[in-house]
């Protein structure tokens, strides 16, 4: 993977949050006007994803080989700043879902119960196949990579997927029960509006813990780390990857690798060789981070003796 390949990801990280926009937008039109409030909370889901993917995607990371010393210093202030822009979306996303949660119990409570319209029963539809058409346009992007970020958006998307489903459930519910005359499937379409504010609520929990805690450390597993092992050994010096630890922090990936050298070459000769990995690295997955090169001298192991041994030592390696 080359530098050119950097923009196209941004495109697809921005294609998702466009999507999830104009989806926000769409399902709480209609659901307003169609008076379901389960509408109304996915459509307000969808913007909270819309708002969790956009405080990831603000801080963009300045192109590796070109950080200089002012460089590294706006984006240790721009770091300070993503907790502070992630904390702000999930106040407001914790505002949506209390009001989608107060809005819900009291027409559970007062009875003020209405049948969503249908044109709400055809927009929760065209969502789910919108966000899933994105979904696995991104999903088979970023794992054709081979970095593991691909992980996060099934993640994101599998909670995504079950508040849509329940709020089809709760839609198509209550229009049956509207339908075939029959009270109690009414309260359906509010159930699922409590359902889904308590999903949002979540989702808001999960940004916040994220940015003041940090998010969780995950380690990739060794087949998801296989295609940078390869990458390292094309590297003219390395003769072979003694340890390779992925480990993906919110949006990037942190290697720590070690690598063995000849023993005969200099310091100097195995910091480029390091050097030159690191870099290999960087440009070629763009989602890697930080990477920690450890260097040591390749040692076959006994009963074998590499060649600078031979050379080095008279006595016959024979039986005599």
């Amino acid at each position: 993977m080359n530098d050119k390949q950097s923009p196209q990801s941004e495109t697809v990280a921005w294609t998702g949050i466009v999507s999830d926009v104009a989806l926000a937008v769409a399902k709480g039109s209609i659901g307003y006007l169609s008076g379901s409030k389960a509408l109304m909370g996915d459509a307000l889901y969808s913007g909270a994803d819309a708002a969790a993917k956009l405080a990831e995607a603000l801080p963009w990371r300045p192109e590796q080989g070109k950080k200089n010393k002012g460089a590294l210093q706006a984006e240790h202030r721009r770091g300070k700043k993503e907790p502070i822009i992630a904390v702000f979306c999930s106040v407001i996303i914790f505002m949506g879902g209390l009001q989608i949660l107060f809005s819900a119990i009291r027409d559970l409570t007062l009875g003020h119960l209405s049948t969503p319209g249908e044109w709400a029963l055809v927009t929760v539809l065209l969502s789910i196949l919108l966000k899933e058409a994105v979904f696995q346009y991104q999903y088979r992007y970023f794992k054709r990579l081979g970095d593991g970020s691909h992980a996060s958006y099934a993640d994101s998307h599998r909670f995504s997927l079950y508040t849509s489903i329940t709020v089809f459930l709760g839609i198509t519910l209550s229009m049956a029960g509207s339908y075939l005359e029959w009270h109690p499937l009414l309260y359906m379409d509010p159930i699922a509006a409590l359902l889904t504010g308590c999903l949002i609520l979540r989702k808001g929990y999960v940004l916040v813990a994220g940015s003041v805690y940090g998010k969780p450390v995950q380690e990739l597993p060794p087949e998801e780390a296989a295609n940078f092992i390869e990458t390292v050994q094309r590297v003219h010096g390395v003769i072979r990857v003694e340890h390779l630890k992925a480990v993906e922090q919110g949006r990037y990936l942190n290697l720590e690798v070690k690598i063995s050298v000849n023993p005969r070459i200099t310091v100097m000769e195995a910091q480029d060789i390091s050097e030159c990995a690191r870099k290999l690295l960087q440009h070629r997955f763009v989602h890697v981070g930080d990477v920690h090169i450890d260097v040591v001298p390749y040692d076959p192991g006994y009963p074998y003796k590499s060649n600078h041994e031979l050379g080095d030592n008279d006595i016959p390696t024979l039986l005599q």
